[in-house]
């Protein structure tokens, strides 16, 4: 198995990683919302408009 980040050979430690590197690179991107899971849930997109529509504008 290769490490998802940069191909390398996974270490057990840090599986399915081959470092604590590639772990909080991979970990970075869930925080970031590189990675997002798409939803076609009508509940989720009103929840979405409504907490955008009262987010403060930011002057440009």
């Amino acid at each position: 198995m290769a490490c998802p980040i940069c191909k390398k050979p996974t270490d057990v430690k840090y599986r399915p990683f081959c470092s604590r590197r590639c772990a909080d690179v991979d970990l970075g991107k869930w925080f970031s919302g590189d990675y997002a899971v798409p939803s076609t849930d009508p509940e989720d997109i009103e929840e979405a408009i409504e907490a955008i529509s009262q987010e403060p504008q930011k002057p440009h």
